[in-house]
């Protein structure tokens, strides 16, 4: 995946007056993996030094490195989508959409691949990551069921983890467990009215 810097989203910590520095090490940790560097080897000192920062100024903005390549998988990961609150139906394409997205740049980007399999197999990291970041997701696609409920667009007799993972649950099979293939345009329209064929309220 070819990468420009108005494409990764910048990573906003501390005062506005810091973000040119930021963005300078987070490029650095990229520039590094990009030219074949190991995620081992790719230590606070050696991203300072390509950054052309102190070690100090780095150690400012992250406790450690496990902060730091959270950060820079978030920078490389999809924007979240952005729900119109329309309708059900038409939020949960938009979620679904986003995750073909991120299936489809894990797919094309080595870095991306190689920074979230370090990612996974790290426990703590592992946990940070779902922290900070999957339980957002989880509870944006839990307030849209719930909304779906409450305005008798789903069935109220399914608890919205279980509705969550009918609806989520093909398109991170593809993503995830193949490895980001078979992802056509409209997959996600079509896992959605397939799932509210059998959740939805008769209309």
């Amino acid at each position: 995946m070819n990468r420009t810097p108005s494409d990764r989203a910048p990573v906003r910590r501390g005062r506005p007056r810091s973000e040119a520095v930021e963005r300078a090490i987070i490029e650095s940790v990229l520039h590094l993996l990009e030219e074949g560097t190991s995620i081992d080897a790719v230590s606070m000192e050696r991203v300072a030094r390509t950054a052309g920062v102190g070690k100090a100024t780095v150690y400012r903005r992250w406790p450690g490195k496990d902060a730091l390549l959270l950060d820079v998988v978030r920078t490389l990961e999809e924007p979240q989508a952005e729900l119109a609150g329309t309708s059900v139906r038409d939020d949960l394409v938009s979620i679904l959409e986003w995750h073909r997205r991120v299936g489809l740049a894990k797919r094309n980007s080595a870095v991306l691949r190689t920074m979230m399999s370090h990612v996974t197999s790290h426990p703590e990291l592992w946990q940070q990551y779902q922290d900070s970041v999957i339980k957002v997701r989880r509870e944006t696609m839990y307030t849209v069921l719930r909304r779906g409920i409450g305005t008798g667009e789903l069935r109220g007799d399914l608890d919205v983890e279980l509705l969550g993972e009918l609806f989520t649950g093909p398109m991170l099979t593809r993503t995830v467990l193949q490895g980001g293939r078979n992802l056509p345009e409209g997959l996600a329209e079509q896992i959605v009215d397939s799932v509210l064929g059998g959740v939805g309220t008769p209309r």
